[in-house]
């Protein structure tokens, strides 16, 4: 697969061990990592794509996968960005490899940025099929799919669809999940920046964990 050996080989060159002891000890030991930080990791992606272009679209689910066995985080980073850069030749069928994105290798660090770059605007683009696939992650018995659930609206603003945002926040107010809970109060933060006031009323109508009320006022208090 000729686009994952010019990733390899690039971040391989790029490897540093110091910031690698640093950067696992970040994720808290989760994953190995080559020691590249984001701004390097992009300067070499941009780097790939000026001499060699994207990979064709088709090619992307066995490039993905493949970039997410590998032992070393920076893969994974660098599976989100090259898929975010093929944003206009996304097809229905991408919902599912975001969905194996999720669920593999799973970190907060990872789950946010394929929500936030990849499912959160393709749920927005395939708005008709965003009921059906959100309300099986919402309902899923993985953590981190119930977590994307709260949070794919993050950046829709005021094409926020608030009774399900609300809907989807009372359905695990109760979790005990700390990843839940900063999900809850990060998703309702985001909306207050729109309407303060339905997160208000919905904050103060709500029995929430003390850390999701704190989150979910920080901009309204």
């Amino acid at each position: 697969m000729r686009y994952l050996t010019l990733v390899t080989n690039a971040y391989t060159a790029a490897a540093n061990a110091d910031n690698a002891i640093a950067m696992k000890r970040y994720l808290r030991d989760q994953f190995e990592h080559l020691g590249i930080k984001t701004p390097d990791r992009r300067y070499i992606n941009a780097t790939i794509k000026a001499q060699h272009g994207l990979p064709a679209a088709a090619d992307m689910p066995a490039l993905i996968k493949a970039l997410w066995k590998k032992p070393e985080r920076e893969y994974q980073h660098a599976a989100i960005d090259l898929m975010q850069q093929l944003r206009k030749e996304w097809t229905a069928a991408d919902i599912h490899l975001f969905e194996y994105m999720i669920t593999h290798k799973s970190w907060w660090d990872s789950v946010d940025n394929v929500v936030s770059f990849l499912a959160g605007p393709w749920l927005k683009k395939f708005s008709t099929a965003q009921p059906a696939i959100t309300n099986s992650w919402i309902n899923s018995d993985d953590m981190w799919l119930q977590r994307s659930a709260i949070i794919f609206q993050n950046a829709y603003k005021q094409h926020t669809n608030e009774q399900l945002l609300f809907r989807y926040i009372r359905q695990h107010a109760h979790s005990k999940e700390f990843f839940i809970q900063k999900a809850i109060g990060w998703a309702l933060r985001e909306y207050s920046k729109t309407n303060p006031g339905s997160v208000r009323a919905f904050v103060d109508s709500h029995t929430l964990a003390p850390l999701s009320r704190r989150e979910a006022l920080k901009r309204i208090d």
